[in-house]
């Protein structure tokens, strides 16, 4: 979750003025972190309705910092009907002219590595509207540099082997269930199956699942993340997304 940060009052103008690069390593993109905070106009006190939003930029891949921009406008949607804000700034003012007190929203994209010729950007959101807990979010791009495009789970495979990726998975997720000594709860393994997962980031030391809260676990356990090393995708994975290929 989130760290709650000193309220401030800044335009958004003078934020993209002064954000700073972000280290980057030999042959990494340069990265640009945008951020600001706002709360209603008017409103006093240590309820008042905040946006919270902690983006980046990347100056020479544009396309990439579109789609950023566009899948955290995706984590605002909680509605499947519901139309996408026009921006984050549009966002950002409907939230606050309709919020009611306690009501909050962060979004933040980071680049969690650069490796070979792949970004891998996180993705976390959180929604307070009221009750026992706000709805958290996760989410990855793995972007390719050399196709300028983020990749699906199908652009990582080779063709027709989905099933063995997914039964990899289940191996993985019978690990974490063994890790978190869950794996002889009967009634747990019932209440909490193993699920498909739209978030698979190609990490460097292994491929990652993220999960959302209430997919595979109760709330209290926040986001489950399985791992498949590398050597077990030896003909399910293409090649070319191995770490450190040649």
């Amino acid at each position: 979750m989130f760290a709650r940060k000193k309220l401030v009052t800044i335009s958004l103008g003078l934020l993209l003025s002064a954000c700073q690069s972000l280290p980057s390593g030999d042959g990494a993109l340069a990265v640009q972190r945008v951020a600001w905070e706002s709360i209603q106009p008017g409103c006093q006190g240590d309820a008042c309705p905040l946006v919270n939003i902690d983006t980046l930029i990347f100056p020479d891949e544009t396309p990439l910092s579109e789609l950023i921009e566009q899948r955290l406008l995706q984590m605002t949607n909680d509605s499947p009907d519901a139309p996408l804000p026009a921006s984050l700034q549009s966002y950002e003012k409907d939230f606050l002219h309709s919020a009611k007190r306690g009501w909050n929203t962060y979004l933040q994209a980071k680049v969690r590595e650069q490796h070979d010729q792949l970004v891998i950007i996180e993705f976390s959101s959180y929604l307070s509207t009221g009750g026992a807990h706000g709805m958290p979010g996760r989410g990855f791009i793995n972007y390719d540099r050399t196709l300028k495009k983020a990749l699906s789970l199908q652009d990582m495979l080779l063709p027709g082997q989905t099933a063995a990726f997914w039964d990899l998975a289940g191996q993985a997720h019978q690990r974490w269930l063994t890790a978190n000594q869950l794996d002889q709860d009967p009634e747990y393994i019932s209440n909490w199956p193993f699920e498909r997962s739209e978030n698979v980031a190609l990490g460097q030391a292994a491929l990652l699942l993220k999960y959302n809260v209430y997919s595979i676990a109760p709330y209290s356990s926040g986001h489950p993340q399985l791992t498949i090393p590398y050597s077990q995708l030896k003909g399910i994975l293409k090649a070319q997304y191995f770490p450190d290929y040649d």
